[in-house]
């Protein structure tokens, strides 16, 4: 069965000198097939899917702590990992300084 809501894990960086600033701008990695904006199209890759935004919906279910491939993640992003980035729709800190 499906669930009838569904838990988001979702990944933000902000430029901001000091991200507990309420000023601070945080903006949001774009998965490549991971349900978010709701203006964008679905994507459909039948048969396939794309492994690391299936794995992020099951992140959601549990902590961190049980999914410690998330902080991997999060370290490649913050060090702007090329291969990492790859996987990903979009990167909001594309030519500029790391988050």
């Amino acid at each position: 069965s499906i669930t009838k809501e569904r838990t988001e894990v979702i990944l933000q960086g902000t430029s901001s000198l000091d991200p507990n600033d309420p000023a601070a701008v945080w903006e949001e990695y774009d998965f490549k097939c991971k349900p978010g904006d709701l203006k964008r199209r679905p994507c459909l890759i039948s048969p396939y899917h794309y492994r690391l935004d299936w794995l992020m919906w099951f992140a959601a279910f549990q902590t961190y702590e049980q999914n410690e491939w998330i902080i991997h993640l999060a370290g490649k992003l913050l060090a702007q990992e090329e291969e990492t980035l790859s996987l990903l729709a979009t990167n909001p800190f594309a030519g500029r300084e790391a988050p």
